[in-house]
């Protein structure tokens, strides 16, 4: 072999190692690139997952405090309500006379609420109806009847308007509010006032505010119904006799007055008188409006038109709530604003129609309602929302002879 040739092979050789030594070198720069990469993504994917149960674990951290807090809450609550209870135990115990009130607040509250929780106090801790004395005005006390025949009228003792701008002032203590939060020198006035009538050294007071405390979280939305049906007594309330010897036969009661949820306009003066006089059509109207200030809501009146009457004429300030219920009681049906006096017709036995413009602020009231009628098998309740007459463009308009009619439409 000659010397070129094993030269030649030489270079060919190395030429061989040297692209053996790179091609290694490219393979193993790859191997270690993909290894790097894979490391990279597999500490992304374990961080990603780590940072994902950190969040979850937050979320669950987040759960845990707010149901912590929301725990906290009720047991605050409870113990609240607990120590309400205690202290309506401490008051009617023993054998001595309680002084039941003074109630000050709104009618509504007085029936839905204030009532059928003093029937549970004397249910609940056999409270005798004789030891029971009810402060209250304007002749409500006939609407206690099953509870105690003893009772203050609170007209007796203030005469009617220092009653109602002491009452006013009241309310003002408590952010505008009627509602009995707490006794107030008022309250205090009135019960030494009834205490030295009856000739009473010692006595014991259930007062509104234990049923506020009691009730304030159901009120607020925060407690089920279930909460005040454990703390309340519904019944039916007995019919009283016709007040009066020349009310019509077969009868409708109405009772408008101004309110949160029927506030007033001169379109709901319109629309309010459309409904009276259509209501003339089919029996006579007996109007329950008042020339009397006991609060803040003011009665609607409307001028008497045939088969449309008013006992306006006739109430007093002392016997204006036992009269207005006696023509209720004894009528074919009720029709008034949602509140009031709309509420105890139902109970009378009487058909009900409650109507409202702004459903608001009777929520609660409307559920209690409808569930103590039905369960009592009391009168019909039937609310009546008028505001969904404007969306569809509609008004009440008497026409004619005084048939309300849809407006933009003739008889």
């Amino acid at each position: 072999m000659s010397t070129g040739g094993r030269w030649s092979d030489v270079d060919m050789s190395l030429r061989e190692t040297k692209r053996s030594a790179v091609a290694g070198t490219r393979r193993g720069w790859k191997i270690v690139r993909e290894r790097a990469r894979n490391a990279g993504a597999l500490v992304v994917v374990q961080g990603a997952k780590r940072w994902r149960r950190l969040q979850g674990l937050g979320r669950r951290l987040d759960h845990e405090v707010r149901a912590f807090h929301d725990t906290r809450k009720r047991l605050e609550t409870y113990g609240r309500e607990w120590l309400v209870e205690r202290e309506i135990a401490r008051t009617v115990a023993g054998s001595g006379p309680i002084l039941v009130g003074p109630w000050l607040s709104e009618v509504g509250y007085e029936v839905l609420y204030w009532i059928p929780f003093v029937r549970w106090v004397q249910a609940q801790y056999g409270v005798k109806a004789e030891r029971l004395i009810v402060l209250t005005r304007g002749g409500a006390a006939t609407w206690y009847g099953d509870i105690t025949t003893r009772s203050v009228e609170l007209f007796d003792i203030l005469d009617p308007q220092t009653f109602a701008t002491r009452n006013a002032s009241r309310a003002e203590e408590f952010g505008g509010t009627f509602k009995q939060w707490g006794r107030t020198p008022l309250d205090e006035e009135l019960l030494t006032a009834a205490a030295g009538r009856l000739g009473l050294a010692a006595y014991s007071v259930l007062h509104p505010s234990l049923m506020y405390r009691l009730f304030q979280q159901f009120m607020l939305g925060h407690r089920p119904m279930s909460h005040l049906l454990r703390h309340t007594r519904f019944r039916p309330m007995a019919r009283p006799a016709r007040p009066f010897a020349d009310l019509p036969d077969d009868y409708v009661a109405v009772k408008f007055y101004t309110a949160a949820s029927l506030p007033e306009s001169d379109e709901m003066r319109r629309t309010l008188q459309a409904i009276v006089l259509a209501l003339a059509e089919q029996l006579p109207v007996v109007l329950l409006d008042t020339t009397l200030a006991l609060d803040d809501h003011a009665d609607y009146t409307f001028e008497r038109a045939a088969r449309v009457s008013s006992i306006r004429d006739r109430l007093t300030m002392r016997d204006n709530l036992a009269q207005q219920t006696a023509v209720i009681a004894n009528a074919r049906a009720f029709v008034g604003t949602c509140g009031s006096l709309a509420w105890i017709a139902p109970m009378l036995g009487v058909d009900t129609t409650a109507v409202l413009a702004d459903p608001r602020f009777l929520h609660g009231h409307l559920q209690v309602g409808r569930q103590v009628y039905q369960t009592l098998g009391a009168g019909r309740f039937s609310p009546l929302d008028i505001s969904s007459l404007g969306p569809l463009g509609l008004t009440l308009t008497a026409i004619g002879s005084g048939r309300a009619h849809p407006s933009g439409r003739t008889a």
